[in-house]
Order: C-alpha cells, then sequence, then structure tokens
C-alpha cells in the first residue's frame, strides 16, 4: 500500500512514513488535549482595573519630572569629550615642515635633511645614502630613480627641494 501511495504523490516510502508518523503525533496530540485539558472558562477570575486607571489619570498633572533626565537641558559638546580622554594635544600640527627650495644637496645631505623631503621616509633616506656611497656622489637627479621606493611621481615632488654639487 505504500508503494502505491508514494508512486501516486511522488514521494519514496521512507518520506510516506515519516509524514504519517508526523500526522499521527499530531492527531494524538490534538485528541490528547482536547480530551484531558479542557479549560473550564469558570475558573478565570477577571479584574477591574477601572479604579487604579482613574488614579493614574487623574495624578497624570500632578507627576513630578523634575528628576528625570530631560534630553534638551543638556548639549554636551561630544567631540571635545573624546578629546578629553586622549592624552595627545590635537591643536598641534604634527606635519613636517618642508624644506625651502634648491636647498638640500643630495651629496652631502645626512638623515635628517633627506626626512624633511616629502614623502621620504627614514628607511628611503636610507637607501639614498646607501646608494650615494656605494655611486661615490650623484650625477644627476634623475639617479634616484634607482632608489627603491622613489618613482617618476615622488621624484617629481621632491627635484624642487634638492640641487647636485
Amino acid at each position: 500500500m505504500l508503494k502505491k501511495i508514494s508512486v501516486l504523490f511522488g514521494l519514496t516510502e521512507t518520506e510516506i512514513k515519516v509524514l504519517l508518523f508526523l500526522l499521527s503525533t499530531f492527531i494524538l496530540g490534538f485528541g490528547y488535549k482536547t480530551l484531558f485539558f479542557y479549560n473550564d472558562q469558570s475558573n478565570v477570575k477577571n479584574f477591574d482595573y477601572s479604579e487604579e486607571d482613574s488614579i493614574f489619570f487623574s495624578a497624570g498633572n500632578e507627576f513630578d519630572t523634575s528628576g528625570m533626565y530631560n534630553e534638551t537641558e543638556k548639549s554636551v559638546d561630544y567631540k571635545q569629550e573624546v578629546l578629553d580622554f586622549n592624552e595627545s594635544n590635537f591643536t598641534e600640527s604634527n606635519t613636517r615642515q618642508t624644506p625651502e627650495e634648491n636647498s638640500i644637496n643630495i651629496n652631502s645631505a645626512r638623515l635628517e635633511d633627506l626626512i624633511l623631503l616629502p614623502g621620504i621616509g627614514v628607511n628611503t633616506a636610507k637607501r639614498i645614502l646607501e646608494l650615494r656611497e656605494t655611486r661615490g656622489g650623484f650625477k644627476r637627479v634623475n639617479e634616484l630613480l634607482d632608489v627603491k621606493g622613489i618613482g617618476e611621481v615622488k621624484l617629481d615632488k621632491i627635484k624642487k627641494y634638492i640641487f647636485i654639487e
């Protein structure tokens, strides 16, 4: 009989067995509940809240809200509060000062001088010094393109600050 039902509905025999189990469990549970747990509505107590409601609404005009939080009274500069927790001083500028034009001779510049150039950090400045030592100095500004970390764009940014002597 299960084979006929499974062919009729296009389900496997196992799926039919599972559906029959679920259906029978549902029917037995519903029958058990209706037979043995019939709730008698006479045991339910009804309470009249009208007296408490009238007291609440009559006192509504006398309710004191002075102790409650009022958002309009307190206006806080939240940015200032966040900055108060930080020990750094954000008013001071941490930007490096760029040198004057044609002020750094790359054949005699120190590490501290090279770091002042825009886009040149400590590592790139060290690489410039190493290349300068191996070559015995630079003859042209474009030789800086051989330094790892310096490309055409960065060289264009620093060209106006450097010279070769």
